[in-house]
């Protein structure tokens, strides 16, 4: 495991990872697997070794809205958050694909910190493009129409698994977004007319363009 540690992670420091090897537990989650729910008591935090997680978020009503996801080589801000303040989980983790993690405990997070500066500079990093990643969901709950909303979201689906073509239902998009399903039919069809998509049963093509749109936005 150490090998595998440090190839998906190079810019941590050895001896941290032999650290990260004596102390952690690797763990291998399904597709659609929950790692974590909201309110769970956080004693550990993901290290992602392959695979990809997705991040929810749940309201007071119970509803759940897609904040990102994580890949490998990445860990979960949200979780960190909740590590440093001894806090129930504010999210809920769930792979995305067959993904294969490595679950490090809470209490090395402090001790870490100011023992390898790598460690340090990691968990900055996290936070950094994290909160960039959040402002950007933000933008596009607060100021995008939900068409553009939901390009995001079936962008960063596509990116989480490297293909795309993604096999969903519209009950499926709607949950996430906090939207209806006949809401998101009729976008999804407004979509494939402008030759963004193409639309199956349970199955969503993206076009090469769309992709395209995506990255250089």
């Amino acid at each position: 495991m150490k090998e595998k540690i440090s190839h998906i992670f190079p810019a941590l420091e050895e001896a941290l990872v032999t650290e990260i090897v004596q102390n952690s537990n690797l763990k291998k989650l399904d597709k659609e697997e929950i790692l974590f729910s909201a309110g769970h008591k956080v004693s550990d935090f993901p290290m992602v070794l392959s695979g990809s997680l997705r991040i929810l978020r749940e309201d007071g009503e119970g509803n759940e809205h897609y904040l990102y996801h994580i890949f490998a080589g990445e860990t979960c801000a949200m979780s960190l958050t909740c590590c440093m303040s001894n806090k129930p989980s504010k999210v809920k983790i769930i792979a995305e694909e067959d993904s294969e993690v490595v679950i490090v405990p809470t209490f090395l997070m402090d001790l870490w910190m100011t023992k390898f500066h790598t460690w340090k500079s990691f968990v900055t990093r996290t936070y950094n493009f994290r909160f960039d990643d959040l402002l950007e969901t933000i933008d596009s709950i607060a100021f995008s129409n939900m068409d553009e909303r939901l390009l995001k979201y079936l962008y960063d689906k596509s990116r989480a698994i490297a293909a795309s073509t993604l096999n969903i239902t519209h009950q499926d998009i709607a949950y996430e977004l906090n939207t209806t399903r006949v809401v998101i039919s009729r976008l999804l069809k407004q979509l494939e007319k402008k030759g963004l998509l193409t639309l199956g049963r349970n199955k969503i093509e993206l076009a090469k363009g769309t992709l395209a749109k995506r990255l250089n936005n």
